[in-house]
Formats: C-alpha cells, sequence, structure tokens
C-alpha cells in the first residue's frame, strides 16, 4: 500500500474505503458486509472488509508517467518457442489450448491512483477497479467478466476470447471461444443446480476502447450448498486465461512462467452475498515496494503462429502501456 494513501477500493461507481479486516480465506466472504476481493491466478486470496460503501466517481489523481524502461519476462524469441511448444503439446494430444502470457516490469516507487483515474478517462474499460490495501496496490482496465452472483444465487460468466482490431474474427478465435465455453460449463456444473446451465449469448462481437472482443455468456443457479470456498475451487483459476483440459494447460504454463500473481486471477468485489468479479488482466499491480508489473497474453492453439501471437500480446499493451507513458494521444 502507497504509505500517503489511506486503503480504499473502487469498481462500478462503488468506493469502499474504512477498512476493517483482511482475511485470506474466501470463506470469509459468506459473512455479512462489503469485502473487495483479489485472488491470484495461482489461487490464494485476500479479502479485505470495509466499513463506508459510497457510490462515487473515480477519485481524481494527478499523473506524470513512468519514464523508466520496461523488461518483459520473455524475449520475442522466447515468446515464439513457448507458442511452439503449445503447439507441440496440443499435437500429441495433451491440451487443446493454452494462454500464453509474459509480463512486463519496470521500477516505479510512486502511487496508481494517478493512473487508475487516467485509464478511467482513456480506457474506461467496463470491469475496471481500483485497490490499495497493506502489501497490494491495483491498478485495472478489465474488459472481461469472471463471474457476477446475483440476489437470486444466479452466476453468470462472460469468457473473452478473440481480440481483433476490427469487428471480423477468425476460426481460430470462434474454436479458442467455444473451448472456453465448454471448459467453463463444466466448472459451472460443480457448483450449480442440474440442468440450471444455459449459454444465453454466444461469439457475439463486443468494441471496447481500441479493440474488439468476442464474447459468450454462461449462466446457472447456485446449489444451496455451494458457498465461497466451493466457488473458489470449482472456478479458480478462469477458464478463459488459463487453458483446456485447465489442469493439464496450468502444468504446460508453469514450465515457462513464473508465479503470475494477480494477474489472470480475479478482482472485485462481494456485498452481502452479491457479487461481481473480473478476470485479472490489463492491469496494473504492484506487490509491497516492488516493481511495478503489466501483464499480456493471447490463447494458443493448434491454429496458432507464433509471430501472431506474439503481435497480439503487443497490440492487448500498447492502448495502456501509452497510457501509463502519459503519451497517450487517444
Amino acid at each position: 500500500m502507497n504509505s500517503t494513501l489511506a486503503p480504499r477500493f473502487w469498481m462500478d461507481g462503488l468506493l469502499a474505503t474504512d477498512l476493517l479486516e483482511i482475511s485470506h480465506d474466501p470463506a470469509a466472504l459468506n459473512s455479512p458486509g462489503f469485502w473487495a476481493v483479489m485472488a491470484t491466478y495461482e489461487g490464494q486470496w485476500t479479502c479485505a472488509k470495509f466499513a463506508t460503501v459510497i457510490q462515487a466517481s473515480v477519485p481524481a489523481a494527478s499523473w506524470q508517467g513512468v519514464n523508466t524502461p520496461w523488461v518483459s519476462s520473455h524475449s520475442r524469441e522466447e515468446y515464439l518457442q513457448y507458442v511452439e511448444d503449445i503447439r507441440g503439446e496440443i499435437l500429441a494430444g495433451n491440451i487443446y489450448q493454452a494462454n500464453a502470457c509474459r509480463i512486463l516490469s519496470t521500477a516505479f516507487s510512486g502511487s496508481l491512483d494517478g493512473l487508475f483515474q487516467q485509464i478511467a478517462k482513456d480506457n474506461p474499460a467496463p470491469y475496471m477497479a481500483y485497490l490499495n490495501i497493506p502489501d497490494w496496490e491495483i491498478a485495472s482496465a478489465s474488459p472481461e467478466l469472471f463471474i457476477s452472483i446475483d440476489d437470486q444465487r444466479m452466476i453468470t460468466g462472460k469468457p473473452i476470447k478473440g481480440t481483433s482490431r476490427t469487428r471480423e474474427f477468425g476460426e481460430k478465435d470462434r474454436a479458442e471461444n467455444i473451448m472456453i465455453v465448454d471448459l467453463m460449463r463444466n466448472d459451472f456444473g460443480r457448483i450449480c443446480e442440474p440442468g440450471s446451465i444455459t449459454t444465453p449469448r454466444l461469439l457475439e462481437v463486443e468494441q471496447h476502447p481500441g479493440l474488439f472482443h468476442l464474447v459468450s455468456d454462461i449462466q446457472g443457479k447456485l446449489r444451496t450448498q455451494s458457498q465461497w470456498s466451493e466457488i473458489a475451487d470449482a472456478l479458480m483459476p478462469p477458464g478463459s486465461i488459463s487453458g483446456a483440459p485447465k489442469i493439464a494447460a496450468m502444468k504446460e504454463i508453469s514450465k515457462h512462467e513464473n508465479l503470475r500473481g494477480p494477474y489472470c486471477g480475479a478482482l472485485g468485489y462481494v456485498h452481502n452475498g452479491i457479487a461481481k468479479l473480473s478476470v485479472g488482466i490489463r492491469m496494473f499491480w504492484r506487490e509491497g515496494t516492488g516493481d511495478l508489473q503489466f501483464g499480456t497474453g493471447a490463447g494458443i492453439t493448434w491454429g496458432s503462429v507464433p509471430q501472431s501471437e506474439w503481435e497480439e500480446t503487443e497490440l492487448k499493451a500498447a492502448r495502456l502501456m501509452s497510457i501509463a507513458s502519459g503519451n497517450f494521444q487517444g
């Protein structure tokens, strides 16, 4: 947490302040109150309970930009080989799809509240969020809903698979999206009432700042006994940023990547049983006094062309990296 800024959380027009407690057990989310939630890709949960929640715009803050160089966890050549290795696993029949990610990092010691204000201005993503608590500061421009839960215990996921500069998507994107829909329907089946799972929207094109995405919806009715520990076990990490089959894809990812942390995890809130959690993508984060980090990745299938996948990671990062540098021109 930045020492000059009190703990706070903002998402969906809600500003939470006055931190009461922090728990690392998702079962805490079964209790009343407003909880800001961050779960890492590796399955570590941080649930921060706040006493005060108000409707508010994104708090104003200044941003000078990041001037230090960014370093990628994978060079271009290393990433191309990563993609080829995944394709080899697909050819062998071990997996169908996996998300290959790399993390950019740079030295930075300031607060991210100003960066989040710039994100809200220049890249107003539907699930953007800001979190500042002890050990973590996150400014997220996530375009993707992981799950929402309403007051009737209906759970909805909206996985994104497919990114383009235009409204046109190829067969590779459509096939990948359907794979993840199938995976998430299976995950939902572990916590939802039999026969309740539907796909009300499939392969819908959505326009986001600077990009188009291919999005589908999955819905189901949570079983009475499905509480937050069961939900966490069944759904994490999100299917759209792991792969299919999930466990096999995660094993392949672990061969090539170090810890992703909050990137590709979940970020959002639970308020008296009603929940909204985004997929932890298009986010900047700092752990403690560590470097500022930003993740980018691409879903890999047999039809993937390694150079094209590298270019997709560049495309996904370009707009937000420009905003972070203070050089965004609109």
